[in-house]
């Protein structure tokens, strides 16, 4: 029976995948374009399952799409945007050319341009889907923010994403949804609870850029393009759900206290009101004036399968952030010269502390350093010459530490000068048999209300204590065992003599009734019955069941290693103790 013959790679993956250079071809676009239009739609290259059978029998290298996605391209208005630009820079490259500078102008005035609203609409139907994928456009919009004006980007974006990101820092401060810093090598990573979605960014240090020549600036600009009008969108929804104006304004009253002749010296008018929403020492204007009022204790319904005891840890654990949003409140900060101004400027704000600094550091300081109200002064050199009575001179450690310990750490390991304990990171959470170092151990005890200073201090002193008595013992046990080891070979040459004198004594003894232990009886159970279990199971879950194994005892293996090195750790450092010690009663 004849039928229809069947060809190869006319049916199933073959045809679902598109390489790249077709899907230039499709779209009538040129690579940099059709690159730019992918990452403005959110469309990604596909490894394929079965990479010789999409691409026909060849193995060359080649990048593929999904059909589907290019031909979802093609009803992009955008696409036809790319075109009319096209056409306008060849016009007004032959209007250069003829100098007909009347023709350069009007077209000049009439450039083609293109809105991403309705990608951004398309991309994230809701407002928790923008802010679930906001983590990358705030991380971009931050490290451009910090580029220099060169030609490497457009000073315009530039400026638009520092703006974006001033913004962004004031809602955080208003809505005080900031919950962890974590200082690294690369920048300063912060986590903020915006409306229930943890939303983690990294801004830079504040350090001269060397571009790297091997980065693409073309791709990062594009990304940004998109990711500034997220930003936009979203942080206007987050400020008219706290009742604040858009775009943001300093409060009235606050305002009318910065002077207005120290801006004029700082900046342009141009640029000073960016300026002072940028020192984050203002408060915003809200729509509709808050009205004081007495508190009122609402109501709370238990959730629908909610337990008493679940209910009960709920309301503690809303407490507890309560208390840490208030960490701050009521002291008052005044930054030194050296320290970075901005990323302690936020953090304070954030958790209700008022902060302050050298007016001719930066337009928007409040107070004085001569303030006598002054709690806390942030320094950052070994020592501090004039320092006034009842005010805490501390280095900036203890701001990004206290933060992440939700509670306002002990002031004395962070005087100018002292050497600084770790700087752990809040975004480890330490499983079961993990190694945990004993400055995490310490930190919890100290949230759990005890005070592991004064059993450390005891430990040391007893520890002191003992060693000087090991020393006195080890200097007599020196003295003694000369004497000893004669002693010792006299009284062996007498046993020898009287062993050979004497015949050996044949003894018969009573036996010993032997209890068994229960416990080691049914762990030695058990491990048969574990044995047996691993040898009756089938090759492919025997396989899975040794990596899981395998992968466990690693992670011991590990812990056990950070274990050691630490304990070799703290040995070095009592050594040289006593050491020192020693030199110093010399």
């Amino acid at each position: 029976m004849g039928g229809v013959e069947k060809k190869k790679y006319e049916r199933g993956s073959a045809t679902n995948y598109i390489t790249r250079n077709r899907a230039r071809k499709k779209l009538q676009l040129s690579l940099p374009d059709f690159r730019r239009l992918c990452i403005l739609k959110g469309i990604y290259p596909h490894e394929p399952k079965h990479k010789k059978k999409v691409s026909k029998g060849s193995t060359a290298p080649r990048t593929f799409y999904l059909l589907k996605d290019i031909k979802f391209l093609l009803h992009e208005p955008i696409v036809n945007k790319f075109r009319e630009y096209k056409i306008f820079v060849r016009k007004l490259r032959k209007a250069y050319g003829k100098s007909e500078w009347g023709t350069v102008e009007r077209l000049k005035d009439n450039k083609p341009c293109y809105k991403l609203d309705h990608i951004v609409k398309e991309r994230y139907p809701t407002f928790v889907d923008a802010l679930r994928d906001l983590d990358d456009a705030l991380s971009m919009c931050f490290l451009f923010s910090t580029f220099p004006r060169t030609g490497k980007c457009h000073v315009q974006t530039i400026q638009l994403c520092r703006r974006l990101a001033v913004e962004f820092l004031n809602y955080v401060i208003a809505s005080r949804s900031l919950r962890k810093v974590f200082l690294s090598i690369k920048g300063i990573y912060y986590q903020a609870e915006v409306l229930g979605q943890p939303v983690t960014w990294i801004t830079p240090y504040a350090f001269a850029h060397d571009h790297p020549t091997d980065v693409d600036y073309r791709v990062m600009a594009t990304f940004t393009e998109f990711y500034t009008t997220l930003l936009g969108f979203v942080n206007f929804r987050l400020y008219h759900s706290l009742n604040l104006l858009y775009p943001p304004k300093i409060d009235g009253q606050v305002d009318a206290e910065l002077k207005p002749v120290e801006g004029k010296e700082y900046a342009m008018d141009s640029e000073s009101y960016l300026e002072k929403l940028s020192a984050l020492s203002a408060s915003l204007a809200r729509v509709v004036a808050p009205t004081h009022e007495d508190e009122v204790e609402m109501d709370e319904f238990p959730v629908e399968g909610e337990t008493a005891e679940q209910m009960d840890v709920r309301k503690k654990e809303q407490e507890a952030l309560e208390k840490h949003k208030k960490l701050f409140e009521g002291l008052r900060f005044f930054l030194n010269r050296e320290v970075p101004r901005e990323p302690l400027a936020f953090i304070i704000r954030c958790f209700g502390g008022q902060v302050s600094w050298d007016k001719s550091l930066c337009i928007g300081a409040t107070y004085d350093v001569s303030d006598p109200s002054i709690t806390h002064q942030i320094v950052d050199r070994p020592q501090v010459e004039k320092q006034v009575v009842g005010r805490y001179y501390l280095q900036p450690q203890w701001v990004f530490d206290s933060v992440n310990a939700k509670l306002c750490l002990p002031v004395a390991d962070y005087f100018p000068g002292v050497l600084l304990p770790p700087h752990l990171s809040p975004f480890v959470t330490e499983q079961e048999g993990d190694y945990v170092p004993p400055e995490k151990l310490k930190l919890l005890a100290m949230q759990r209300g005890e005070n592991p200073d004064e059993e450390s201090e005891e430990e040391d002193e007893e520890e002191e204590e003992e060693e000087d008595g090991n020393d006195k013992e080890e200097e007599e046990e020196e003295e003694d065992e000369s004497e000893k080891e004669e002693e010792m070979k006299l009284k062996k040459m007498e046993e020898q003599k009287t062993q050979s004198n004497k015949a050996l004594p044949v003894k018969v003894t009573a036996g010993k009734v032997r209890l068994e232990d229960r416990q080691r009886l049914e762990q030695e159970q058990q491990s048969e019955e574990k044995r047996l279990a691993i040898m009756m199971m089938k090759k492919r879950e025997k396989y899975l069941y040794k990596k899981i194994m395998f992968g466990k005892k690693r992670k011991v293996r590990e812990a056990n290693k950070l274990a050691a090195k630490r304990k070799a750790h703290d040995s070095a450092v009592k050594e040289e103790k006593k050491k020192s010690k020693k030199a110093r009663r010399a």
